[in-house]
């Protein structure tokens, strides 16, 4: 979602991933390396070679299709297993128990905290800390104040809703235009579950239909949904301090490296963005401007005069 040129570690993790690099010289050639050149780079960086690393990760991809129903020899298929006993005897040494037993978790220990996350990329952790109070303050705000402009404006007739009120308005140049009330309050609720899919590792959410007269009513029910979730895993982030952690999709086109504290800044960077365009547009139908203040949201919460 970003415009950024790829750093060089991803493009090499990449291509140590993709599917059709079966080979050391495939993984090379992917990567524009020559074959000692590549190896030696992946494994001073990850520290383990290219294939102990592809073997290692593509083991974890099927135990996470193992917990979600894959039969035995689907998953020994697509980890690169001739045969359903070859990949049992490697599944049972690197997790201690068959492919058939189901263990509490998908990912193997790993010395460079590189592990496979769903639905083909790799995750590469960060490091513990604490939570941080201002960042609940603004996660709260953000939702009760994205709340409170969706009430308003589903009390509105849906013609003044979907009605393009700035032509020309965009947010995001990937995003499209946003013209209209209802298409700023998509992208605010839809930023949050398409970033959720990608953390979680779930196929991008459904696209809002603004020209629908109930718009509104589903955008009010998808945000309450989104917004609990996307509070849950942003304090579960922060509880762990795990901000320097980066998920790398490689299903994205080209791929992207995304670290978590990039994440939630963007979220909440265009979160209040739209907010303040959304607030702007619903005060010609009559939204008082002052609404969306931190510090009267704050003093409200706490019952202060």
């Amino acid at each position: 979602m970003t415009t950024s040129e790829p750093d060089r570690l991803r493009e090499l993790l990449d291509a140590v991933l993709d599917e059709s690099n079966p080979t050391l010289d495939d993984m090379a050639g992917a990567a524009h390396a020559s074959r000692f050149h590549f190896a030696r780079t992946v494994s001073e960086a990850a520290g383990e070679s290219p294939a102990a690393l592809r073997r290692r990760v593509l083991l974890e991809r099927a135990a996470w299709q193992l917990r979600g129903g894959a039969s035995v020899i689907d998953a020994a298929i697509t980890a690169g297993y001739d045969s359903a006993e070859g990949f049992s005897r490697a599944y049972s040494k690197a997790f201690g128990h068959p492919p058939s037993a189901q263990g509490a978790g998908h990912w193997l220990p790993s010395a460079n905290g590189i592990h496979f996350h769903p639905p083909m990329a790799i995750w590469i952790e960060g490091h513990g800390g604490q939570t941080d109070p201002l960042l609940e303050q603004q996660l709260l705000h953000d939702v009760d104040d994205s709340a409170a402009l969706l009430a308003f404006a589903a009390a509105l007739p849906p013609e003044v809703t979907t009605r393009p009120q700035r032509p020309g308005q965009r947010v995001l140049d990937w995003a499209g235009d946003e013209t209209s009330i209802a298409a700023v309050l998509a992208g605010l609720v839809f930023a949050k579950e398409t970033w959720l899919a990608v953390l979680d590792g779930r196929t991008a959410p459904a696209p809002v239909e603004l020209d629908s007269p109930r718009v509104l009513a589903e955008l009010v029910a998808r945000h309450d949904v989104a917004s609990e979730a996307w509070i849950a895993r942003v304090r579960e982030i922060s509880r762990t301090g795990d901000w320097q952690a980066r998920v790398i999709d490689a299903l994205c086109v080209p791929p992207e490296s995304f670290q978590l504290s990039g994440v939630v800044a963007h979220v909440l960077h265009y979160a209040a963005h739209r907010r303040e365009l959304a607030r702007g547009m619903l005060a010609e139908h009559g939204l008082e401007r002052d609404a969306g203040d931190p510090i009267l949201w704050l003093r409200a919460r706490r019952g202060e005069a």
